[in-house]
């Protein structure tokens, strides 16, 4: 689809908590057609359509090694036809990289297993476990000279992950790729040792001498890794953070420039070659993700493969799903139109059976394809030569669920998710911890993770956000532009953020200031405003005595500021309130709990009416009942929507209402055995239709058609 079918989104809206009808003439009042219509204007357009899942199984060393073992392997999924189009094979079962004559004795084996998979049907291609390196492991055995070893600020090293930067290592580098492209395999994928926080023992690199020096040049300076580092963290505000994001864009370049190497070495050797690369939250690397697609492109604009990835790994922790979700939302966001294959990570290492269930494994593979991925990359094979007896089961019910996978990815496409977005962008990490050390780990922003668990829809950009939802300090890596564009729109601010807006000048258009900020004891209490609807004075404690969260008291500092809340123990007037600014945009302020503690009725009802308040009845869909449900949200064509939904929650959700604004009276539901249900409106009320939809298991994903 092109852009005008996309300009209607920031059109759509927001209805149907338990204080809807007391919101009606606070929203008569609103006219922002202009602001949506301008908003929506300024998005790219974007190649949409996608036929069916992309699936692919990689396979471990210690399996394609031996021929016999393979063989039972291709058995396996010949039995289950269908399970995965793809057989993707690691160069080695340990992470750093292998002697250049290990790879070379393996390339011939590789070869000749991939013949065999596509004899019976299976495109197959090699996955490059270490280019650089991911931690210490097997060091006897791996690749060892006169290597740069990563290099932290401290000059502290890992001995199994090397610079990128360094000459002799791209030599090597090079002598790997031109091999394993030498016997044509279908694709190659770049694993995700090819980034610089997180090789352990150390963490943010890569501070040899070769990537200070080259950082000096480029940043027009002279330092050296103790000045750097203390650079990084000192002077004012405003140079701590101009030198972080020149960092930034240096990680940025070191990674293109590592990429330019391999574009140039496999495509010299297998023109077209298509170029994969496995990503996580790449925040400290600058997450130039739509850079790197274009450098691995090369200039045929041969075709890029992306898999987002990260955690979740076993089923012990069931909210490790849904914020990998997240994350893999915020992977895809920048990756150009033209990638097409997304397949996200579904691994289970150390791959014990026992570990996580045919459930799991199948439901986060639709949690993925909902957040934004196309396909799926299961790695949840054994790490051994032995029979595969225990992992028939497994591949039994992935077949069974592939028909979904394959529903969801055509309906959902390469739409981007539109509703409530967390605020960050490609320097967010240049924020982090602004007042002092910057190294103090990687600025993943989870803080809306349970906001959307309530059952509001996530966006991971921008551009498909009628509210923005800033924590603390990450106002700071926006520029003047994005903060002002959020403003005139819908913004959710904690205190902290509040407090940072303020100070950069922005006060006027916040409309509250931090008074006083509490550790203990506090309670809110909603005030008697039409946000809060029959929910005036319910209570909330988050109880600060078990978990810290400072409570902010608020004082409004403009005309028209209003309370929501207020906190009771210490008879503030005012720890939430709301405000309307000369632009048109609209500000809520939580001084209380904002991110956590949010799941009880009173309090995810009136985040909804906030949310909805805030977007100026531009949210296309919400989940109104009160249930734990995560949601993405496509409008695939001007007022049809395509809808995922989670249930993140063990109990089932029934009965279940969404709330769309559509003018459709019925809209179909999917189950995840593909099961069509039709749904007719139960009722309407401003611009919004309400649906009462079929039961929704616990941990499974179903799919709307509006």
């Amino acid at each position: 689809m092109s852009n005008p079918t996309r300009r209607s989104i920031l059109k759509l809206g927001l209805a149907g908590t338990p204080a809807a009808s007391l919101l009606a003439n606070m929203l008569a009042a609103a006219d922002h057609t202009g602001d949506a219509a301008a908003s929506a204007e300024a998005r790219p357009a974007v190649e949409t359509s996608i036929d069916k899942a992309s699936v692919c199984f990689r396979i471990g060393q210690p399996i394609w090694s031996d021929g016999a073992r393979f063989a039972e392997l291709l058995d396996l999924f010949d039995a289950h036809r269908g399970v995965t189009d793809e057989i993707t094979l690691f160069t080695s079962e340990t992470h750093p990289p292998l002697p250049l004559e290990v790879i070379l004795g393996r390339i011939p084996v590789l070869e000749a297993r991939m013949e065999a998979a596509r004899a019976r049907g299976y495109r197959s291609g090699i996955n490059v476990l270490a280019t650089l390196g991911h931690h210490e492991e097997n060091l006897a055995n791996s690749l060892s000279g006169e290597y740069t070893p990563m290099t932290d600020p401290a000059d502290n090293v890992c001995r199994g992950s090397f610079c990128p930067n360094d000459p002799r290592l791209r030599e090597y580098i090079a002598r790997v790729y031109e091999t394993v492209a030498s016997v044509h395999p279908d694709y190659i994928w770049i694993d995700d040792d090819v980034r610089l926080f997180g090789h352990m023992p150390v963490m943010a690199c890569c501070f040899c001498d070769t990537c200070v020096a080259l950082f000096s040049r480029r940043s027009g300076t002279s330092l050296t890794r103790d000045s750097l580092a203390a650079a990084l963290g000192g002077g004012t505000l405003e140079e701590r953070l101009r030198l972080r994001r020149a960092f930034l864009q240096h990680n940025r370049d070191t990674i293109s420039e590592l990429f330019k190497h391999i574009e140039a070495t496999v495509h010299k050797t297998a023109p077209g070659m298509p170029l994969g690369f496995m990503t996580g939250d790449r925040f400290f690397e600058g997450y130039g993700f739509d850079t790197w697609a274009g450098v691995l492109a090369g200039p045929s604009e041969s075709p890029v493969l992306w898999r987002p990835g990260g955690g979740a790994y076993r089923e012990d922790s069931l909210d490790a799903f849904p914020d990998k979700a997240h994350a893999m939302g915020r992977q895809v966001a920048l990756l150009p139109a033209r990638v097409r294959c997304i397949q996200s990570e579904v691994e289970s290492f150390p791959y014990q059976r026992l570990k996580k269930s045919v459930h799991a494994t199948a439901m986060e593979a639709a949690a993925y394809i909902a957040a934004g991925c196309t396909g799926t990359a299961f790695n949840v094979m054994s790490q051994y030569n032995e029979p595969l007896g225990e992992f028939a089961p497994l591949v039994a019910g992935l077949r069974e669920a592939r028909p979904f996978l394959d529903l969801l990815a055509k309906h959902l496409g390469r739409f981007a998710p539109v509703g409530v977005h967390s605020g960050w962008v490609r320097d967010t990490y240049a924020a982090s911890n602004p007042d002092g050390a910057w190294f103090s780990g990687p600025a993943a922003p989870g803080h809306c993770n349970e906001i959307w668990a309530t059952g509001l829809p996530a966006a991971y950009s921008a551009a498909h956000a009628p509210i923005t939802a800033f924590s603390a300090d990450t106002v700071l890596a926006l520029t003047e532009d994005e903060l002002r564009a959020a403003l005139a729109k819908g913004v959710y601010l904690d205190g902290p953020a509040l407090t940072r807006l303020n100070d950069m000048g922005y006060g006027e258009l916040t409309g509250f200031a931090v008074e006083n900020t509490l550790h203990a004891d506090c309670i809110e209490e909603m005030t008697d405003h039409s946000l809060n609807g029959a929910f005036a004075g319910r209570r909330r404690n988050g109880r600060q005595s078990f978990w810290k969260c400072p409570a902010c008291l608020l004082r409004p500092t403009a005309a028209g500021a209003q309370s929501l809340s207020r906190c009771v123990d210490y008879t503030a007037p005012c720890c939430v309130g709301v405000f309307e600014n000369r632009l048109g945009g609209r500000v809520c302020v939580a001084g209380y709990y904002p991110w956590e503690q949010l799941q009880n009725l009173s309090k995810s009802s009136q985040l909804k009416s906030v949310m909805r308040w805030l977007s100026k009845d531009t949210l296309p869909a919400y989940v109104s009942s009160f249930h734990r449900i995560n949601l993405w949200v496509r409008e695939t064509d001007p007022g049809r929507f395509a809808i995922a939904l989670l249930n993140a929650y063990l109990d089932p959700a029934a009965p279940f209402e969404i709330q769309i604004r559509t003018e459709r009276d019925t809209i179909e539901f999917f189950d995840k055995a593909c099961v069509r249900t039709t749904v007719r409106v139960s009722d309407r009320r401003d611009s919004y239709a309400r649906f009462v939809l079929p039961t929704l298991p616990p941990w499974e994903v179903a799919l709307l058609s509006v």
